[in-house]
């Protein structure tokens, strides 16, 4: 099969300006909402926008919403609001100035702004018969404090690139990504980023005796691929211990034999978003060249339904040698995560894993779309990545994990099963996992089934892929430097 090329859009770049020479004829300007409705004063809601004249120049006026609301996700919601309006009207040059925006006091309020700029201007049009979008610049310039807006600038525009990647890839449909384009696209990756890759095709699965990922990929015509990255990290002391991230790629998901509906099979295309997700991590740390040694691994499968496909009622043996019973084939992404975690511990000595997966559609009903749902056997790391949510507004809540739920995923017949029925369904996906990490190895999973993808616009996120999580991880590994 044939890669798939695929390009981070550049709807929009950020540039900065050090001798504030030759700016855009339009600039920014935020201001708060006044007391009272005013003609030519900033809008209510934070992201309100007014085009108006002063003096012969463009003025692009950004509302803050209320002063007593605002904080540094007020200018990344502005941001993305502004970054629609852009996208939307013929303004392709305009100067910010970093003195302006420090003047608001809001810690962080630039780096935000620029983010929202970036992600709100997304748009997913490749496989459309359209010209492509006119580049969108924004010339920073920064008198106060120059050197540092420069080196923050280049860091924004590798995350911001990192969330388009995964949405990007996320928005693939089936017919142009699956195990085996998603394993080849993902070497071409790491060879442009410096990154060493292994892919275990389905004879290295088999040769291993990786039998739950095997068996969730078999009705598939395209075999399951398990993707291995690494980053060396940045002059790390000999001897480091990687942060090892895994990733859920199921690249389209029927339900199997449990066969979705028809109102729920519609947009699992995005069952891969937590793979693409650890590939746009890896990337991204390449690029930032952060100090920890990582490890991704993407378990990439097809489940389909075909009369090789696996059914309720069989026994799959794991790569840790546990059995598992199939109660539904539905339940196919702790199968393949299995596998994933049992490959980690038996090839890497990890410092900790996180997986992250799109796993249950029980976290949509606890939680709904506004935060993922994180379970783990050490709370130090638990603390760390719900502190990281809550600073890059990824949030997480944390779901309890006690060792009283696993009789509901206790085998009949086999020493596990893969469903424990509707009743705390994403705890139920939790505990299934905890049976494949040692108890000694800090391990976090994420369920990140409802806020993958977003069923309409929001700020600085289209309908459609999100790329959650990105933000977030990157954030975790800048504060373990």
């Amino acid at each position: 099969m044939t890669p798939i090329n695929l390009t981070i859009p550049q709807n929009l770049v950020i540039e900065f300006n050090k001798d504030s020479s030759n700016l855009p004829p339009v600039s920014f300007r935020f201001g708060f909402a006044p007391g009272q409705p005013s003609l030519g004063e900033p809008g209510k809601n934070a992201g309100d926008i007014l085009l108006i004249k002063e003096n012969g120049v463009s003025v692009l006026q950004v509302s803050l919403g209320a002063r007593e609301k605002c904080s540094s996700e007020t200018f990344r919601k502005a941001g993305g609001l502004v970054g629609k309006w852009l996208r939307n009207n013929p303004v392709t040059n305009i100067h910010l100035s970093g003195d302006i925006v420090r003047e608001v006091l809001i810690p962080d309020a630039l780096p935000a702004f620029l983010e929202g700029l970036r992600l709100g201007s997304y748009q997913y049009i490749a496989r459309k018969k359209a010209d492509p979008p006119q580049t969108i610049t924004v010339t920073v310039t920064d008198a106060g404090e120059p050197d540092a807006t420069e080196n923050m600038i280049n860091k924004v525009m590798v995350v911001t690139d990192a969330v388009l990647m995964s949405r990007e890839w996320a928005h693939e449909p089936a017919n142009v990504i699956n195990p085996v384009t998603l394993a080849e696209s993902a070497d071409i990756i790491a060879q442009q980023s410096g990154l060493k890759c292994l892919i275990l095709d389905d004879q290295d699965l088999e040769a291993l005796q990786a039998g739950a990922i095997l068996a969730v990929g078999r009705g598939s015509k395209t075999p399951p691929r398990m993707i291995i990255l690494e980053y060396s990290g940045n002059d790390s002391p000999p001897g480091a211990k990687p942060i090892v991230l895994v990733g859920k790629a199921i690249t389209f998901d029927t339900g199997g034999y449990s066969l979705k509906g028809v109102d729920n099979i519609q947009g699992m295309k995005y069952d891969k978003s937590g793979g693409v997700s650890v590939l746009s991590i890896l990337y991204a740390a390449s690029q930032l060249r952060i100090r920890t040694p990582l490890i991704g691994i993407i378990a990439a499968a097809e489940n389909m339904i075909s009369s090789d496909s696996y059914r309720p009622d069989d026994i799959l043996t794991s790569l840790s040698g546990k059995t598992i019973e199939i109660v539904s084939t539905d339940a196919e992404g702790r199968l393949v995560l299995a596998d994933a975690l049992t490959y980690t511990q038996r090839i890497f000595r990890p410092r900790a894993i996180v997986d992250i997966a799109t796993l249950t559609g029980g976290v949509v009903v606890a939680l709904g779309r506004l935060r993922a749902g994180i379970m783990g056997n050490n709370q130090d790391l638990i603390d760390a990545l719900i502190d990281a949510g809550d600073k890059t507004m990824e949030r997480l809540w944390q779901l309890p994990l006690d060792d009283d739920y696993f009789p509901q995923t206790k085998g009949d017949d086999a020493d596990l099963k893969n469903s424990g029925g509707r009743e705390g369904s994403s705890i139920m996906g939790g505990i299934f996992l905890k049976q494949f990490v040692d108890d000694s190895v800090p391990w976090a999973h994420l369920d990140i089934a409802g806020v993958a993808d977003s069923p309409k616009d929001a700020p600085y996120a289209p309908k459609g892929a999100t790329g959650f999580g990105v933000r977030l991880l990157l954030k975790y590994l800048e504060t373990i430097e």
